[in-house]
């Protein structure tokens, strides 16, 4: 990625789903629902589901998501924009994960 994500908001109305444009190919392969709860003043609630051709980002839950993602706004930016190691995040607490983790695996590729 050329110039870093500013902030979470960011990462789901422009980074995301433009990732999910460019790649049609990788939402079809996924195509599960997850769903993103950011902790901190920048956080909020979001849903990518990778069901739909596309794909598509909404605010809010996903009752449907097969896998949950947990991190602070500040963990999760530096994630996204590459100061911060996914796996180690995760190894560390920084990042949770329920569900399906080999679909959490998967999420670099849209990330």
């Amino acid at each position: 990625m050329a110039d870093p994500v500013a902030s979470v908001k960011d990462v789901f109305e422009r980074h995301i789903p433009s990732r999910l444009q460019a790649k049609p190919d990788v939402v079809a392969k996924i195509g599960a629902v997850y769903q993103f709860d950011i902790a901190g003043p920048d956080g909020g609630r979001w849903s990518v589901d990778c069901t739909t051709p596309g794909g598509k980002v909404q605010p809010g839950s996903a009752p449907n998501a097969k896998c949950t993602v947990a991190a602070t706004d500040q963990d999760f930016l530096a994630i996204v924009n590459g100061r911060l190691n996914a796996q180690m995040a995760f190894m560390s607490g920084k990042l949770k994960i329920q569900g399906d983790m080999g679909l959490a695996m998967k999420l670099q590729q849209i990330l």
